[in-house]
């Protein structure tokens, strides 16, 4: 694994997770595999039946002098039709947005990313789950008692 956005869960309801491939330049891929990125602040859209990514950061490689790439431009992501398709209907809907969860890469070498569909939280919800969780954490330490 590359990088992982941790507060994706906390801002937002997780409704379906897609795996999509990304398109790089050679450059970049060397970046990755150094774990020179980051997905914290990026999300994806969808435009003219295609799928970026915007605001990822992935850190210059320092020994490439032949191209300079700007480290948050906008990638492509690949998918399915079927799965653009799906997408683009659900992120029609209100309240939905596609932000990446994981950046990895596959057993074969591809640089992937973990795509949700999710629904943003607020802010009584998010208080709302931190309460469930402290709860079980005393009915843990209850039953460990007895």
């Amino acid at each position: 694994m590359i990088c992982h956005n941790r507060k994706a869960a906390h801002d937002y309801f997780i409704d379906e997770i897609y795996e999509a491939g990304l398109v790089l330049s050679g450059p970049e891929v060397k970046s990755l595999r150094n774990g020179w990125a980051s997905i914290n602040d990026s999300y994806a859209k969808i435009k003219k039946g295609e799928i970026f990514l915007y605001n990822m950061y992935i850190k210059p490689y320092p020994f490439t002098h032949y191209v300079s790439i700007d480290p948050n431009r906008p990638r492509k992501l690949l998918l399915h039709r079927r799965e653009i398709k799906r997408l683009i209907g659900k992120t029609g809907e209100r309240g939905y947005t596609l932000i990446p969860i994981k950046l990895y890469f596959s057993p074969n070498g591809w640089a992937k990313v973990q795509l949700a569909l999710a629904r943003g939280k607020r802010k009584y919800d998010k208080r709302r789950i931190l309460k469930e969780k402290e709860l079980k954490r005393e009915l843990e330490k209850i039953k460990k008692r007895y």
